[in-house]
């Protein structure tokens, strides 16, 4: 059985983004723009697809229910939980076109995108992080080693050293917990 091996690739994966001192920057950096999302009265969408979806409604859940304490609700919401624009954006449009609207439809300037895709290269979320940049929001992309097209697209991008889907989405949620964690814990100072 490869378990051991699979556990070892995860373990390596993970050091390799704790001596990355331009990720862990990257990751403060990041932190204190959601601090400022949040202290100017701003929100944060979230976006992916798949597994990336899951890890965006995670991470919006942890934002907006609660982390470690009881306190107020953080304004944030994964793209994908409406389907019935989901459903109708993808069938009148595209579904290339499903968070570009939603983006356009909720997005203002001063709130922040988060944007996961472990290649780079999902329309989808390309075409949010543009509409997001012409709002004037932050963007902040989740990908893999490349970055694919979301090079020049994202104020903050987390390109982990990988191309073993499941290991980088385990980074993602890594840096998303580590992010909600911090941002929860400056805010409300408990």
């Amino acid at each position: 059985m490869r378990i051991t091996e699979q556990i070892e690739e995860s373990i390596r994966l993970k050091q390799q983004v704790l001596s990355d001192q331009h990720l862990l920057e990257s990751l403060e950096h990041c932190i204190g723009e959601l601090v400022h999302v949040y202290d100017t009265g701003h929100k944060v969408l979230l976006c992916g697809n798949g597994g990336s979806a899951a890890d965006a409604q995670h991470l919006a859940s942890e934002l907006s229910g609660r982390f470690y304490f009881d306190r107020p609700p953080l304004n944030a919401e994964a793209l994908h939980v409406n389907t019935s624009f989901l459903t109708a954006v993808a069938n009148d449009y595209s579904f290339d076109r499903i968070y570009e609207r939603m983006v356009q439809a909720l997005g203002k300037e001063g709130d922040m995108l988060l944007a996961f895709s472990t290649s780079g290269n999902s329309p989808n979320i390309v075409k949010a992080l543009e509409a997001a940049r012409k709002l004037g929001m932050t963007t902040v992309g989740f990908t893999g080693r490349e970055g694919g097209e979301m090079n020049g697209l994202c104020d903050i991008l987390f390109k982990i050293p990988s191309a073993d889907t499941p290991r980088i989405q385990e980074i993602h949620i890594l840096l998303g917990h580590i992010i909600c964690e911090n941002v929860e814990g400056i805010l409300f100072k408990e």
